[in-house]
């Protein structure tokens, strides 16, 4: 059995890679870039290698923690934010003339995320 201490571990490391990547794709498209730049793959395999860890670790946590379905209110806030994360990286490309606005809202998605698993609201 993996310890509870190594799938949080492991979900950290894939959350800084999620944020890293979208916070260098999203400086990049505010300051004019284009998808056509040499980065644009390693920033996608960064970003998607880091959603399926963040995935695979808190499944993992939740399944330590005896967590099983019907999952409590914050744990489906959290996979939903997941996807929505998820889509982020294709959300900032489409929309390059919103990413100074996409930035702001990705932030205080990551906060409310926070949020979400310090308090458990609901």
């Amino acid at each position: 059995m993996i310890d509870y201490q190594v799938y949080k571990f492991i979900h950290l490391a894939g959350i800084l890679m999620v944020f890293f990547s979208l916070g260098g794709v999203v400086m990049h498209v505010a300051n004019g870039g284009s998808r056509d730049n040499a980065f644009r793959k390693v920033a996608a395999i960064t970003h998607g290698i880091g959603l399926v860890l963040v995935l695979v670790a808190g499944f993992g946590m939740l399944a330590r923690l005896g967590i099983h379905w019907p999952w409590p209110g914050w744990v489906a806030a959290k996979f939903v934010l997941w996807i929505i994360f998820g889509a982020a990286l294709f959300m900032i490309y489409r929309f390059a003339h919103h990413a100074r606005l996409l930035w702001w809202i990705l932030l205080a998605l990551a906060i409310l995320t926070v949020y979400i698993v310090m308090f458990k609201p609901f």
